[in-house]
């Protein structure tokens, strides 16, 4: 079992060993099922809600919809995020019926400090390959790519190594950070990516499990006593 109630030090030094174990490189050889993955907090209560929503690929057609709600024990700290979510993403995906052959998270892939993001570290436990798409930069440098539809730029880490891919899926809006998190690559992360992209900013299965968790918690939350 994992070891999820663990002080912040004790979190950080798992998190250093269990990046050794991170593969990023290539990509499934067929995907017909994609999943995306969000969590929404009620702060109040420390409760956490979680949806899991499978979708066709290419054709992005919901398949199969999870929802999970828990108390979140785990304090909100930059770089510990999974201690934080992970166990409510594990207790929501033990529900799927179909087995997805990529996983989208709205977090970090190895775009992290120790290269072991929500992405990364759920796609080592979980043996499923995943990708990280953050709205914002938790780590690494880049130079701003171009205005238009497309437009990319690496991500590096303080060894000038490239750790994923800052891309413009929308002209003249902000870009959103796409980082491996296991079983897949650099590149192969950035094409998935943008075929998931519709005509929003965030690709389709994140966006979609985004506003279904809205509606989970609005829902379930009422529910709670």
């Amino acid at each position: 079992m994992h070891p999820w109630n663990l002080s912040a030090s004790e979190a950080v030094k798992l998190q250093k060993k269990l990046a050794k174990r991170i593969i990023c490189k290539g990509r499934p050889k067929k995907i017909d099922c994609i999943a995306g993955a969000d969590l929404a907090y009620e702060k109040s209560r420390q409760l956490g809600f979680c949806a899991v929503i499978l979708f066709s690929y290419p054709g992005l057609k919901i398949l199969e919809t999870c929802f999970s709600h828990d108390t979140v024990e785990f304090p909100y700290i930059p770089g510990l995020l999974t201690f934080r979510e992970g166990p409510l993403f594990l207790k929501t995906f033990k529900k799927i019926k179909t087995k997805p052959d990529v996983i989208i998270f709205d977090g970090q892939g190895i775009a992290h400090p120790r290269k072991l993001g929500i992405a990364a570290h759920m796609g080592l436990f979980l043996n499923i390959p995943t990708i990280g798409c953050a709205k914002s930069k938790l780590y690494g440098n880049y130079d701003e790519p171009g205005t238009d539809k497309g437009a990319e730029s690496l991500l590096y880490d303080k060894n000038n190594s490239p750790i994923g891919t800052v891309l413009r899926t929308r002209k003249n809006v902000k870009p959103v950070f796409i980082s491996p998190g296991y079983k897949i690559g650099i590149k192969e992360s950035k094409e998935i990516i943008m075929n998931c992209v519709i005509k929003y900013r965030i690709p389709e299965p994140v966006r979609i499990a985004h506003i279904e968790v809205g509606k989970y918690k609005m829902a379930k939350g009422a529910e709670i006593k």
